[in-house]
């Protein structure tokens, strides 16, 4: 996988409730990607489109956005299997993927976050791994 440049979570209003920014080369991102999958009829928008030399690769999960962005050419698969096992980390940590578990987990998720992506680049991805790396407990 080539370096990505911003991870995000969105809500299904479009509010930004997480965003790491890695490579700091790309702005408002999160305003123009909701502005253009609400384009296409609900359900139709694919999981990776371009705009203005922007990637933006996504998955909607219980009504939340998971979107990354770059400038380079990923791999769409790679990065899509990515954001599944973020996806599965989170709810492994905070026992549900929700808005609210997010908003109050934010410390953690930036924590996960953290040691899954350095600099834009995949590290691990397994929860069992992280267990012995991240130290903050979930709020319920």
């Amino acid at each position: 996988m080539s370096e990505i440049a911003q991870f995000y979570v969105l809500t299904a209003r479009g509010d930004t409730i997480i965003k790491q920014d890695y490579r700091d080369e790309i702005d408002g991102t999160p305003e123009i990607f909701f502005r253009k999958m609400k384009f296409w009829e609900p359900g139709d928008c694919p999981p990776i489109f371009h705009v203005d030399g922007i990637n933006y690769l996504f998955l909607r999960q219980r009504g939340l956005y998971f979107v990354v962005t770059t400038r380079h050419n990923v791999s769409p698969s790679f990065t899509l299997e990515f954001l599944a096992r973020i996806c599965r980390i989170f709810k492994d940590y905070c026992g549900v993927l929700t808005e609210e578990a997010i908003r109050k987990n934010f410390i953690l998720i930036y924590e996960l976050l953290d040691e899954c992506c350095d600099f834009g680049f995949a590290q691990g991805t397994s929860t069992e791994s992280l267990k012995a790396h991240v130290h903050n407990e979930p709020v319920a």
